[in-house]
């Protein structure tokens, strides 16, 4: 056989190796996000923290405004003392965080200021989670009602284990709004990049800054 063709055979061979790696990686996240089921949930938490989301001029997003009435809906029910909103700025120049146009949605439907406490800072679910937890070893909270999306909250619960909650619970939202290709794909993407920080962390080394996800 001539080198060009056993070279060429070879390639192929490697190109369906990773098209098969590719597609059994995408049917596990996809089976981790379908799989997902919530901790038996304490009657009361501390907290509940709400996972940001984009910012439409100011205003939550439709999807981030999914967040915000799942979270209403459980602080009416009286299961959390206090919500922290944490989310940063979607991009220079923005003129809220995502934090603070949470704050202006829920206080305009009757959530007090003071029950509200802000992360500014945070880009990504790792930063979302990390920094409320700073927040909650300061305010003596210890029990924490992470809220987000149905196909987020795997990825989530990965994460907060990773940052050592302590059993953390979990209310999600089912999108309405959100095209199931699209929340599908973007977590595909996400799993991969947390998984690759999760290397990162392991062996003691910082995170690239990759903020949105």
């Amino acid at each position: 056989m001539r080198p060009a063709v056993r070279l060429a055979r070879a390639a192929l061979v490697a190109a369906l190796a990773a098209a098969l790696a590719c597609a059994a990686w995408v049917a596990w996240v996809l089976w981790k996000i379908e799989s997902f089921r919530p901790e038996p949930e304490l009657a009361v938490y501390d907290a509940g923290i709400v996972l940001g989301a984009a910012l439409w001029d100011g205003e939550p997003s439709p999807g981030l405004r999914e967040r915000l009435d799942k979270a209403l809906e459980l602080y009416r029910e009286g299961r959390f003392r206090v919500l922290i909103l944490t989310g940063g700025y979607d991009h220079p120049g923005s003129r809220l965080s995502e934090a603070e146009g949470m704050r202006h949605y829920l206080a305009a439907r009757g959530v007090p200021e003071d029950r509200m406490l802000l992360e500014n800072e945070a880009r990504s679910t790792y930063e979302n989670l990390l920094f409320s937890r700073g927040i909650m070893e300061r305010e003596g909270l210890r029990t924490a009602l992470i809220v987000t999306h149905d196909f987020h909250a795997a990825r989530a619960r990965d994460v907060a284990l990773r940052l050592g909650y302590d059993r953390p619970g979990f209310a999600t939202a089912e999108s309405k709004v959100l095209p199931a290709s699209q929340k599908h794909a973007r977590e595909v993407l996400a799993w991969t990049k947390w998984k690759l920080d999760s290397l990162l962390l392991r062996f003691g080394l910082q995170i690239p800054d990759r903020p949105g996800l």
